[in-house]
């Protein structure tokens, strides 16, 4: 992953209403932290961090120039979204070293095709590795091209770069190519889901004076 340059501004104003000001002006409010460091406000800018996290993914690597002086290296921690209108809330950051070496998530993206008649389900969508902050690699490719049924991958089977170590289970299943069932077997499963299932006998009202 290629490390970004992005501006940033110290942040001098907090609380609900001085971030809604900073997303007024075109801002994200964020916090850089770590290494001990006493966390840093800042401002980013709202359309060119987008577009670094369109393009690079949430494990982007920031160069930062803080107040157009110092030069700080991050890594995108967390991204706070709006639940509805979608727009960036709030960036956690995390102060990184040349050289360090981190733990992130990063994607597992299947191309290719299966085998006709098979099914493919994938249980992880990410996998923790922990690898040197500028060579993250923005996503892991396995290719299910002529994959038969009864082919799987663990996580132990992803290709890392040099000098990266799987932090998720090796053993954990990543995916796995099953043969799919046929259209008689799917309505037999629905059928047998149906069956005990015991509708309410109606009630009857017994008549008056039974009990006299």
């Amino acid at each position: 992953m290629s490390e970004v340059r992005l501006a940033a501004e110290s942040r001098t104003e907090f609380g609900k209403g001085a971030a809604r000001r900073t997303r007024r002006a075109g801002k994200i409010p964020a916090v850089l932290y770590g290494h001990g460091s006493d966390p840093k406000h800042l401002a980013l800018p709202a359309l060119e961090f987008a577009r670094v996290i369109r393009e690079h993914g949430q494990n982007a690597v920031l160069t930062l120039n803080v107040d157009a002086a110092d030069s700080e290296l991050a890594l995108t921690k967390t991204v706070t979204t709006h639940p509805i209108k979608n727009y960036i809330e709030h960036v956690d950051l995390l102060l990184v070293r040349r050289g360090e070496k981190v733990s992130v998530e990063v994607p597992v993206v299947l191309t290719g095709e299966a085998q006709p008649g098979t099914l493919v389900t994938q249980e992880l969508s990410t996998v923790l590795v922990e690898v040197e902050a500028l060579h993250i690699p923005e996503q892991f490719e396995l290719s299910l091209t002529g994959a038969t049924a009864g082919t799987s991958w663990n996580a132990g089977q992803i290709e890392l770069p040099a000098g990266a170590v799987m932090v998720t289970d090796p053993d954990a299943l990543v995916v796995a190519v099953n043969e799919a069932p046929s259209a008689a077997q799917m309505e037999a499963e629905i059928d047998t889901e149906g069956a005990g299932v015991v509708e309410d006998a109606p009630q009857t009202e017994e008549p008056a004076g039974a009990d006299a």
